[in-house]
């Protein structure tokens, strides 16, 4: 769930859910039964997949200049 969307936001697979909007209905405390029952062209693994991309933009070193 990471190319970019009509928006220019990361989305996935053609979708139009971005990641952003998937982490803020997690966030606010959704779970993930009541998103892909709203959201039903979702699957469970897109809902993993949109983790694994926050966990991975969030884990990388910042190099700061000099």
């Amino acid at each position: 769930m990471t190319d970019v969307g009509p928006t220019g936001k990361d989305c996935g697979r053609d979708l139009r859910i971005t990641v952003a909007d998937v982490l803020g209905l997690l966030s606010a405390g959704q779970s993930r039964d009541s998103i892909l029952e709203d959201y039903p062209y979702l699957e469970e693994a897109d809902i993993d997949a949109v983790l694994t991309y926050a966990a991975r933009q969030v884990d990388h070193p910042i190099i700061a200049a000099k």
